[in-house]
């Protein structure tokens, strides 16, 4: 019979965790030493380009090659682009241009960035197929609605990023592109057909698993027609049966953050970290406020179960050596790291931005144009991230999406060009109404996308640039003609 000392050995094994500072706490270093199988960072814990390397060089000293990962997508959700914005226009954008050279390309370098800060797991790609429109948690996360488009990008995104030896993570099985909730928060429903699902959801998965994509990473989503009544993520139906036995896939299976109430609301964060470790998941990642009283009670409840016998010692032997499979990867890739991250560039963001910006109607020539951005709140995922054209048209206006300040935004614009910027305009009814009576008075003027651009307003010049990334701005700013807006991003 397994000892108890053992059993932490493994349940820790499982443990991907955060942690609270810009250091990385006594329990943190303990605990890898002990087993845990690495850390997740978010914005909270980086400051700098030299601070974030020094933090990840001292959690390698650790223990060996323990998983240093975090959620860099690029484009809208950006961790080490967190205080500007990110440099790398993100799957909206590849998406809109569909080059999967281009994607491959700019994920490798994206991969090389991350390499030179010490990291080895990227929790990205996000390869949902966005077919809901009012979807709160994807939209530009995704390279588009079309099955087949995501796909080769998705198989494209993990080739790029393991060629620069950071293991890529495939996401979120099996698919959270047709809900109109936030698993943040609920428990999102798809109800489609199972050969739809087949056909369009799991088929960018199918993808990035013939790439060769290190691991997986589960959707907080209830999907009925697969049989996972309950989250996905606690469904052995989905993460056995589906991922495993009918995809062939063969990584390591990772759960979203296990406290998002679309997984635990009902049933805590400990039980929901023993329920995935039984339906097939091997690493839990624990999310951002689960620190280490929370990550140990985690930890307790695997031991717990084990000696209860709700969950087979055997399944958790088997979560504990998928990770340690993905760490020899990630140990033997070393040297793509080294050569990725002296290589590593932000030249291919603007391209790709550059490729991305669709104009419709006749850009006119702007001259000391009146920019006013439209207020659009961020979604979890994406956190509190600069956006929008200010930094190049000084004195650029944010304001809230109400229709009745029309006429205060007309009257301080004057005689000027006027820019009008919105994100996500098709999912805000006063941010259109306000637009539309803007247009009304102004037809000739410019209106800027940086979200999906679903809406279209019947007048005047649309840019969409499909994607809010520093980089998507940057090319705005091109497009409109701001001084110092040309040239290479930071």
């Amino acid at each position: 019979m397994r000892n108890d000392r053992t059993l932490e050995r493994l349940a820790n094994a499982t443990l991907l965790v955060p942690f609270e500072s810009h250091h990385a706490p006594r329990w943190v270093l303990e605990g890898l030493a002990d087993g845990v199988a690495g850390v997740c960072l978010f914005h909270n814990n980086l400051e700098g380009p030299e601070q974030v390397a020094a933090l990840n060089a001292r959690l390698s000293e650790a223990a060996d090659t323990p998983l240093i990962s975090l959620d860099e997508e690029g484009g809208d959700v950006t961790r080490i682009g967190q205080a500007q914005g990110s440099d790398y226009p993100g799957n909206a954008s590849l998406g809109a241009v569909d080059d999967p050279e281009l994607t491959r390309a700019t994920l490798r370098s994206l991969g090389g960035v991350l390499a030179g800060l010490g990291f080895n797991l990227d929790l990205a790609p996000s390869v949902d197929v966005n077919v809901a429109d009012d979807n709160p948690v994807i939209g530009t996360r995704s390279f588009g609605s079309d099955a087949a488009l995501v796909a080769r990008h998705a198989a494209a995104s993990v080739a790029g990023l393991q060629e620069a030896g950071v293991a890529a993570c495939a996401k979120h099985f099996p698919g959270h592109g047709a809900t109109s909730q936030d698993s943040h928060h609920v428990l999102p429903r798809v109800d489609a057909a199972a050969d739809l699902l087949h056909r369009r959801e799991l088929r960018p998965f199918r993808a990035a698993v013939e790439a060769g994509v290190r691991s997986v990473l589960t959707a907080h989503i209830e999907v009925p027609a697969l049989g996972a009544e309950g989250p996905a993520t606690l469904s052995a139906n989905v993460v056995t049966r589906l991922l495993r036995e009918e995809l062939g896939f063969t990584g390591t299976v990772v759960s979203d953050a296990i406290e998002m109430r679309g997984v635990s609301a009902r049933i805590g964060i400990p039980e929901a970290g023993v329920r995935a470790v039984a339906a097939g998941c091997d690493l839990l990642c624990l999310g951002r406020l689960v620190y280490g009283e929370e990550v140990a009670a985690v930890r307790d409840a695997l031991v717990a179960a084990v000696r209860e016998g709700r969950l087979p010692g055997e399944r958790l032997e088997e979560a504990a050596g998928r990770t340690r499979e993905l760490r020899s990867w990630i140990r033997a890739a070393a040297p793509l790291r080294a050569a990725a991250a002296g290589s590593a560039t932000g030249g291919i963001g603007l391209t790709g931005a550059r490729r991305a910006v669709r104009v419709e109607g006749g850009l006119p020539s702007l001259s000391d144009p009146y920019v006013v951005e439209v207020e659009a709140p961020p979604g979890m995922a994406v956190g509190d991230v600069p956006w929008g054209l200010g930094p190049w048209f000084p004195g650029t206006e944010r304001v809230a999406p109400l229709p009745d300040l029309a006429g205060e935004i007309l009257d301080r614009s004057g005689d000027r060009d006027l820019v009008v910027v919105v994100r996500d305009a098709h999912r805000y009814p006063q941010t259109r109404e306000l637009v539309t009576r803007l247009l009304d008075a102004r037809p000739g003027a410019v209106v800027v996308e940086m979200g999906l651009p679903v809406w279209r307003p019947g007048t005047g010049t649309h840019v969409r640039t499909y994607g809010a990334a520093h980089v998507n701005g940057l090319v705005a700013a091109e497009l409109l003609g701001a001084r110092d807006a040309v040239g290479t991003v930071r």
